[in-house]
């Protein structure tokens, strides 16, 4: 009976150990502490606490974007590593939806690398977020909405008095996997350390996200990592700066200059290959965000600020520099997880061939790895990618086999920007038109046919616009008076082309106030009455007033939304109002539309 009760102890003991060994955290990290209001928050403390990972400081915040759902919202401060195994400080958000999370796994968690926000400390993500004016919200909410944690790192550099290491793969990847190990450290906060962790990112983002696949199982082997979506990424920084050197994206180039000699001062000696030029350029561009450097440096080749006025192929050619290029190549190492590529064929910023070739060289490596193309430029698709990249990531959650497109035997998808190396175009090529016509004297609500489709050509260096709508002949039925319904052909037909202006302002903002000119013809009207047919258009062409002003996320998810009101003309046949009642209900002030445009559908490779 003694070695059955003491059998029975043992295993009980053996039950506790277990249960503590389970419901406790590992490794074990210093107690964090609430960190100040404003931006003493980001004062970095003098010696960095515990191993990369540990939460140095939190506090609650207001960081959910707007239209989001209800969220607990922390900003974080946390040490990580920069790219040469170095101690730093790095900050960022945390953002848990309140809604209870009723599957029996935990709730997964979405660490979220942004895009380009520029050099300067106000434009960190958590100081941007926490003011509602982040230009991700979009896709963030599009997580939050999801029900998954979302986590969302700075980035190296923000800190008071620093200076971001820019495109810096390593240290960006490991910031992306150590808010994951920090987040959890929040008191009380819900979140499990055998969550399914996603990762996310575009552009710059997309560069950390891949790196984080590629360091995660050396470097955070602790998370429970399902799979990492990486769009727009540059993945090979020479083909990248050729690119971008003397072109619209010449901003990235000199904010990658920067970054870079941040992480390797001795290796890019940045300020000794400058002239004064080139000093004043780096001053003003680290005190600025990126919309407004986009702006400010486009078409500037980088001889205009280097000593010698050597270009960036001469300054690639340096071996020290080559190097450090070359350390932040993508591909030489196998993720582990699920791969989700996807990139833009009109991208005017990131090279496509190069990150075809990324997917060949993950592919070569045996990393599970689909690649998705869209038809838009470089900011289009960091958002209409929003809903495949977040299916995806629920099939890995779900425990989903993820489908590789490695044995993809279609053509290399090819280029189709426009010529990077003049004005900023930016083009809507053929893009989905849905659109409501809401006829006041009919009370009638139009719908356009499917097929319709809206162009557009803007020009950010002279904030200008054209183009127009293109919408096939379609039947609508109408009441009025007291008629049976009657069936009409309606046709709208371009009357020259749209003009107005479009601009982007210095907070990603996108403006448009254009109009669009149509001639409307009911080309076949059923007998009315007598039995007599006729023909009518409106005797003027109406004026659609296309005008937006919302963020330049609207491109992509969904929300680039046209409406007002216009006058229709009297209806007139051969320049004649033979018809005095039809011309009564389709003409005249007030007609409201509502005209949505979203980019063509994407396809794999």
């Amino acid at each position: 009976m003694k070695r059955i009760s003491s059998c029975k102890h043992l295993f009980i003991l053996f039950l506790i150990v277990l249960a503590v060994a389970f419901f406790t955290s590992a490794p074990t990290f210093a107690a964090p502490t609430a960190g100040p209001a404003g931006m003493a928050f980001y004062e970095k403390p003098s010696a960095i606490p515990g191993t990369h990972g540990t939460l140095i400081r939190y506090r609650t915040s207001t960081s959910v974007p707007p239209g989001g759902p209800s969220c607990y919202s922390w900003t974080i401060m946390y040490s990580s590593q920069d790219a040469l195994g170095d101690p730093n400080i790095v900050t960022g958000t945390v953002l848990v939806p309140k809604a209870l999370w009723l599957k029996l796994t935990p709730r997964p968690i979405v660490s979220y690398a942004v895009g380009t926000h520029g050099l300067a400390q106000s434009w960190a993500p958590s100081i941007q977020l926490e003011a509602g004016t982040d230009y991700e919200n979009s896709n963030i909410n599009a997580a939050l909405n999801m029900g998954y944690a979302v986590l969302i790192t700075d980035n190296p550099g923000y800190t008071n008095g620093d200076v971001p290491s820019y495109m810096v793969g390593v240290a960006q990847g490991k910031a992306v996997l150590d808010i994951v190990t920090a987040a959890l450290q929040i008191p009380y906060i819900s979140l499990s350390k055998y969550a399914k962790v996603g990762i996310w990112g575009y552009s710059q983002g997309g560069q950390s996200a891949a790196w984080a696949g590629q360091l995660q199982p050396a470097y955070a082997s602790g998370i429970k990592l399902a799979g990492v979506a990486a769009g727009g990424v540059p993945a090979e920084l020479f083909a990248v700066g050729r690119y971008l050197d003397g072109n619209n994206g010449s901003s990235f180039l000199l904010e990658t200059c920067i970054g870079l000699n941040e992480q390797y001062p001795e290796d890019i000696d940045l300020y000794h290959r400058i002239n004064t030029v080139g000093v004043g350029a780096i001053n003003s561009g680290l005190n600025m965000g990126v919309f407004e450097a986009l702006l400010a440096f486009m078409n500037t080749p980088l001889s205009t600020f280097t000593a010698g006025h050597e270009t960036s192929d001469q300054i690639f050619a340096i071996p020290e520099i080559a190097n450090v290029v070359n350390a932040q190549a993508l591909g030489k190492t196998k993720i582990n997880v699920p791969v989700f590529l996807y990139h833009g064929t009109a991208d005017e910023f990131i090279p496509l061939n190069q990150s075809l070739d990324l997917k060949t060289k993950y592919c070569g490596l045996s990393t599970n790895t689909s690649y998705m193309v869209f038809p838009g430029e470089h900011i289009t698709t960091q958002f209409q990618a929003a809903p495949y990249v977040l299916d995806w990531l629920s099939d890995r959650f779900n425990g989903r086999t993820a489908v590789s497109t490695c044995g993809n035997t279609d053509p290399r998808p090819v280029s189709t920007a426009n010529p990077v190396n003049g004005d900023f175009l930016f083009s809507l090529k053929n893009w989905t038109l849905d659109g409501k016509i809401k006829l006041k004297t009919l009370m009638t609500k139009v719908e356009l046919p499917e097929g319709s489709t809206f162009s557009a050509e803007t020009n950010m260096t002279n904030n200008t616009i054209s183009g127009g709508m293109d919408i096939p002949e379609f039947s609508y039925y109408i009441n009025a008076f007291g008629m049976l319904p009657l069936q009409v052909k309606l046709k709208i037909v371009p009357a020259g082309p749209m003009t107005g202006t479009a601009s982007l302002d210095n907070n990603g903002n996108l403006h448009i106030n254009g109009h669009v000119y149509a001639d409307i013809y009911l080309r076949k009207v059923g007998e009315l009455g007598v039995g007599i047919p006729f023909s009518l258009k409106t005797e003027k062409p109406v004026d659609f007033p296309i005008v937006f002003d919302g963020p330049v996320s609207s491109l992509g998810d969904g929300s680039l939304t046209f409406t007002g009101t216009t006058t229709f003309p009297d209806m007139v046949e051969n320049g004649i109002i033979i018809n005095a009642l039809f011309s009564a209900l389709m003409s005249g002030p007030g007609q409201e539309f509502t005209f949505t445009v979203t980019p063509p559908e994407p396809y794999k490779w």
